[in-house]
């Protein structure tokens, strides 16, 4: 076989081999990406409890549980899409949200103590607003209390009963059964959502997160 045969088979060889792998890669799913698996009656039971703070106690065709933390700057990340999303499908869908503050941030477990703190006022939410719309300003202080007592000020708590709360820990379990909830529910980072228990690890961009809203909305 002569030296030029040999080189135009060559050629041939990679430019099938070029063709076949650009086949794989731009039409190459085998298979559709597989829903999350649904979760057990048991894991349902745990992933809103009587003590979850949700943002409307109506039925809603859709509910989306966040497990969060509020020093963790995907959450921080997330959080204006979530309030977006709840502004466009207002009265659509239930937001509710679950503690889940990562060993890895020191000032993580004091901020959900804040919120919960709060939430004893009526005013979880809007520490929950607070807490996040602000997180750069408190994450790494060496002080976030104070910080904390101004934003208890700025929405119109009463602050020695917050601050008392605080000095007592009064809700280490309630957020220690929200972590314990979170595990057994497989979340391992946060934040971790369940839109009508359909778990979606890691935050979204708006348009994504909006299409498994309207997706969730017609199968309802």
């Amino acid at each position: 076989m002569s030296t030029e045969t040999k080189a135009f088979i060559g050629i041939g060889l990679v430019t099938i081999i070029i063709v076949v792998g650009a086949a794989f890669f731009v039409g190459g799913k085998s298979s559709p990406d597989k829903e999350s698996p649904k979760l057990t009656a048991e894991q349902t039971k745990m992933l809103i409890r009587s003590t979850s703070h949700k943002t409307t106690d109506t039925d809603t065709k859709v509910t989306i549980v966040e497990f969060g933390d509020f020093q963790c700057p995907a959450c921080g990340a997330a959080h204006p899409i979530v309030a977006k999303l709840l502004e466009d499908y207002k009265g659509k869908i239930t937001f509710v949200f679950r503690e889940f503050p990562l060993p890895m941030h020191p000032n993580g477990k004091i901020a959900a103590e804040a919120a919960e703190a709060a939430g004893s006022q009526g005013k979880f939410f809007q520490m929950h607003d607070k807490l996040y719309d602000n997180q750069k300003e408190w994450a790494e202080s060496k002080n976030p209390m104070d910080y904390f007592v101004k934003y208890a000020k700025e929405i119109g708590l009463k602050v020695d009963y917050f601050t008392n709360d605080m000095k007592s820990n009064t809700y280490n379990q309630k957020i220690q059964n929200d972590v314990t909830d979170g595990n057994a529910l497989g979340v391992n980072a946060t934040p971790t959502f369940f839109i009508n228990g359909q778990i979606q690890a890691g935050g979204l961009p708006y348009d994504e997160f909006k299409a498994k809203i309207d997706a969730a909305l017609k199968s309802s």
